[in-house]
């Protein structure tokens, strides 16, 4: 009896991960800007009623908290620096979009994942008057950026620190 309901448990899990994945319309995959961490993770982005729905899978992080952003380029070289400034069309202050919305925030600024003492961060979030095409405030063609600390949400960008994981929003096939 113990089998069928973890059986059973496992279905659902694994139904509503792929339903998920095969509604997403972009992803991102994210992979270490260095050779001293061994992090890779991946970002779903989906459009949504409510806005752009973001879930992300990371491992391999340090322990804590680390700045999480959409970039201006769709590039990672140069340990992630070529990914530019944050993505801010509409020339807003830094701030926590879910918090203070797209006048008072970077459209890229996602605020922060927190990993546990073994690498691993989720992140579900849905992010009002962004797409992932179309509109002012698109996210496809874009670098994720992952920062070595915390989003401490002070002017310009934050004070996170280096850019320790990178990944390019693209398009699902």
């Amino acid at each position: 009896m113990k089998k069928c309901f973890m059986s059973l448990g496992i279905f659902i899990f694994i139904t509503q991960y792929s339903s998920f994945a095969a509604a997403a319309l972009a992803k991102a995959d994210i992979r270490s800007t260095g050779t001293e961490l061994s992090l890779t993770g991946t970002i779903f982005f989906t459009d949504t009623s409510e806005g752009l729905h973001v879930m992300a899978e990371l491992k391999g992080l340090p322990p804590g908290k680390h700045g999480f952003h959409i970039h201006e380029n769709a590039s990672c070289a140069d340990a992630g620096k070529a990914a530019g400034g944050h993505y801010n069309p509409a020339g807003a202050p830094h701030g926590l979009l879910t918090k203070d919305g797209l006048q008072h925030a970077h459209a890229g600024d996602f605020g922060n994942v927190e990993s546990d003492k073994n690498g691993n961060a989720k992140l579900e979030l849905t992010l009002p008057g962004l797409s992932i095409e179309g509109g002012q405030y698109n996210v496809a063609g874009h670098a994720v950026i992952l920062h070595e600390k915390e989003d401490d949400f002070g002017q310009p960008t934050g004070n996170a620190g280096g850019r320790i994981g990178c990944g390019l929003i693209e398009m699902s096939e």
